[in-house]
């Protein structure tokens, strides 16, 4: 391993022994490993809604799926507001002693984590008071799992400005979510039967998630630093979308996630309705969720080489058609060939894993690339727009797979279905995902960002602030010669007010 300098960027938090922070954009592992923490506790409340929420809805409350479907894109497009809301909230506050993110997963967290538990708790007070009463409790979780992922989400970015540090952190998120979805999978997915007291058990459940989340937020929170010199910390609205204007690579980026999210959320939402109901598999959702879990640690020690070798977007577009393979493969296996179905199963996880994997670190270039062109550093606005377009990507997918059990005919807690309500499963589980996958293809093909480009954008900013008198240590592999880029719009950052 490369040794790098001592050098401290100004602003950011002193080394520590609990993060492990080397000098010049190193992550120590502590600090990995914590970063990791915080996706896992998010999707304690994130997973299990995707995974659950719709055969919650339809099995233990009596929900109608039609309802359901209408009930989840209304409530995730308002949650994709939510995430403006939270991120220009973001932007405004700033601690100096425990920096401009933390301090939203160490006082967000409770709040969050006991909203889930809340939204699996239906009470029986009648279709009306039922219905509402799940409108409200998912909208309010909607509310603060924004104010605590958006920050969580712009955190990356401000960890380190290294683009293989970043795939690290990438990574280490993927698996954190992996650890949580694997156990859902092996220990709650198989409890899904007819006739089981699923009231009771999804009660419990949500609320042991609200203290071991609780604890994996504290740890994220004490672990992962900000060590990002940042040049604005109270940004105006108008400074806020200036660097989202003409930011053309976080644009495309949100449209292609947008589409890829449609198809993603239709697949994992029935899944479970897949084994279940056209392979008559049950069981084998445990068995998926390890080989996604052994997938996960897998692609996450390789994901770093692939970035290496053939830069994100390209990576980015290789998963989307292994996506598309799946897909597939899914939707036309008989249900008889459950070895066929279960390997286009397969090949849709590697594909999702992998773009979720380097999604996030695309991401956060995309925040360099905005700064580059305005002087204005947002990484709270910028991660609420690209999370805005995920989230209503999420609502349209989650509302496709719900509306295609409807038009099939789905019969809640029935032991047989009909060819028409398999129909719809297979085509929620592997045709729209696979259509999905081929127009997210096409969009980022367009992506101009190149990881070659990356570089010299960040040396650029790196440069600036030594010129305007803020040194900071510049990593070796971005301040080589001929690396130097003008600036289309400025060449030195603005003073942020009261600098």
């Amino acid at each position: 391993m490369t040794t790098t300098t001592t050098q401290t960027v100004p602003g950011a938090t002193a080394p520590s022994p609990m993060g492990g922070k080397p000098a010049g954009g190193k992550l120590g592992r502590l600090s990995i490993v914590g970063y990791g923490a915080g996706d896992a506790a998010n999707n304690l409340a994130f997973t299990t809604a995707t995974m659950f929420l719709l055969v919650y809805y339809t099995d233990v409350a009596g929900i109608g799926a039609a309802a359901a479907g209408t009930l989840l894109l209304v409530v995730r497009i308002f949650d994709a507001f939510s995430d403006v809301f939270a991120g220009r909230i973001v932007d405004k506050t700033y601690s100096k002693r425990l920096g401009k993110f933390r301090p939203f997963l160490m006082f967000g967290s409770v709040p969050l984590l006991l909203l889930s538990a809340a939204t699996f708790s239906i009470p029986q007070i009648g279709e009306t008071g039922m219905l509402l009463y799940a409108y409200l409790t998912y909208a309010a979780l909607g509310l603060a799992y924004s104010l605590v992922n958006i920050p969580y989400g712009s955190l990356a970015g401000a960890m380190t400005p290294v683009a293989g540090e970043r795939a690290k952190l990438a990574s280490a998120r993927t698996i954190g979510a992996a650890l949580v979805s694997a156990f859902l999978g092996v220990f709650i997915a198989p409890m899904i039967v007819p006739g089981a007291d699923l009231q009771v058990m999804f009660t419990t459940m949500t609320l042991i998630f609200v203290v071991i989340g609780t604890a994996l937020y504290l740890f994220t929170a004490f672990t992962a630093k900000e060590r990002v010199k940042r040049d604005v910390q109270h940004v105006s609205m108008k400074q806020s979308f200036a660097t989202l204007k003409g930011n053309k690579p976080l644009l495309l980026l949100c449209l292609s996630s947008f589409v890829f999210l449609t198809g993603m959320l239709a697949f994992s939402t029935v899944e479970l309705y897949y084994l279940r109901d056209v392979l008559h598999a049950l069981p084998l959702y445990a068995v998926l969720s390890i080989v996604q879990l052994v997938l996960t640690f897998g692609l996450a020690a390789v994901v770093p080489t692939i970035v290496r070798r053939l830069g994100k977007k390209r990576a980015y577009i290789g998963a989307g058609f292994i996506s598309i393979a799946g897909g597939l493969i899914v939707f036309f296996a008989p249900d008889t060939a459950i070895p066929l179905a279960l390997t286009g199963l397969v090949l849709s996880m590697v594909g999702i894993l992998l773009v979720n994997m380097l999604v996030w670190a695309l991401e956060a270039d995309t925040v360099e690339y905005g700064e580059w062109k305005t002087g204005v550093r947002t990484e709270g606005i910028t991660y609420a727009l690209f999370s805005f377009t995920r989230k209503t990507g999420q609502a349209v997918g989650g509302a496709l797979a719900a509306f295609a059990l409807a038009v099939g005919g789905y019969t809640a807690n029935a032991t047989v279905q009909s060819a028409s309500a398999e129909w719809g499963i297979r085509a929620a589980e592997g045709l729209i995902p696979a259509l999905t996958a081929a127009i997210a293809i096409g969009i980022m093909i367009a992506y101009p960002l190149t990881d070659a480009r990356h570089r010299q954008i960040v040396a650029e900013i790196a440069e600036r602030r030594v010129v305007a008198g803020q040194p900071q240590a510049i990593d070796p592999a971005l301040s080589t010669a001929g690396l130097r880029v003008t600036s289309p719009t400025v060449s030195t950052p603005p003073a942020a007010p009261g600098e």
